[in-house]
């Protein structure tokens, strides 16, 4: 009984895996020229197994990493090749395309030594369509941050609303409730301090979200938002997530969403809630969809990619 039982066992797991590797996308390192920024920027990219072979246009997920990371935060604590893998094979999300840009101290805004937030729509966008067979509608795209990549995702959801069909933000360092505590990044960041490097309060209020608020309500898009804060997150991260949660509740209802989790001001918040964050994003995003004549898109393979 206990050999039968064994085997079994052994079945099921050898099962799981086969499966799983079978599902196995690839992370892909690479440059991205920039002629607004005069140099190029570095991403990571995870594309889905089947990618190549394929002739379908991909969703793109947007994830902006913290002030003090890099794509890394995405690739190592969070492990999100393993969670998008686990999901594409149970059949949780379609494949999809997840692009890991890289600004370290950029907070996702243009500031007096990079205009990376120009740069980003200017020649990140447009550079990945071109390297990569994406949906270039609105459904076909989300942004997902942490931290200072929260506060980047929030920003951009609201700032751009008709560009993104979801935005999530993983412990987004927003404070819109008072200045930022003397232990924030953001205090030490360029786009928020005068020539002198003095921390402006003013210049943050109006690069934060309250600022944007006026106008995103007056428009008719509705970017849905899913927040996550953990529970000791001692830089008050909670509360003012939970703010955010209130002022997006009060607007679009159920289009918002707020989960608090096990952990402090770090990627294990992420690292947590991606499973259920890439679920909710394809609550809104598009699927994959085949190229048709009318797209005017041949299919991009490695080599063509390469090329560009």
């Amino acid at each position: 009984m206990r050999r039968w039982l064994v085997r079994v066992l052994v079945a099921a797991w050898l099962h799981g895996a086969a499966c799983l590797t079978a599902h196995a996308g690839e992370l892909r390192r690479e440059l991205m020229p920039s002629p607004v920024l005069g140099d190029s920027v570095g991403y990571v990219v995870y594309v889905p197994d089947g990618y190549d072979a394929s002739r379908s246009l991909y969703p793109v997920i947007y994830l902006l990493h913290g002030a003090g990371g890099d794509s890394g935060e995405w690739t190592g604590p969070v492990r999100v090749k393993d969670v998008a893998d686990a999901l594409i094979a149970s059949g949780d999300i379609p494949p999809t395309l997840i692009v890991m840009p890289e600004c370290r101290g950029c907070w996702w805004v243009d500031s007096q030594r990079a205009n990376i937030e120009t740069a980003f729509w200017a020649d990140f966008v447009p550079g990945i369509a071109r390297r990569y067979r994406t949906l270039e509608t609105r459904e076909g795209r989300a942004v997902a941050g942490f931290s200072a990549g929260g506060y980047g995702a929030v920003r951009f959801a609201l700032k751009y609303p008709e560009r993104f069909a979801v935005a999530v933000a993983f412990s987004p360092a927003v404070y819109a409730a008072g200045p930022p505590p003397a232990t924030s990044m953001a205090r030490a960041q360029l786009p928020f301090r005068t020539a002198a490097g003095v921390f402006n309060l003013p210049m943050w209020m109006a690069r934060n979200y309250p600022a944007l608020m006026d106008g995103y309500a007056r428009q008719s898009y509705r970017v849905p938002m899913f927040l996550v804060s953990g529970d000791h997150d001692k830089l008050g991260i909670a509360f003012e997530t939970a703010l955010l949660f209130k002022t997006m509740f009060e607007l679009q209802g159920d289009l918002a969403e707020f989960r608090v989790v096990d952990g402090g001001h770090s990627t294990e918040v992420a690292a947590r809630a991606m499973p259920d964050a890439l679920k909710y994003m394809f609550r809104y995003l598009q699927k994959p969809k085949s190229i048709t004549t009318a797209d005017k898109q041949a299919p991009k393979t490695t080599a063509a990619m390469q090329a560009n």
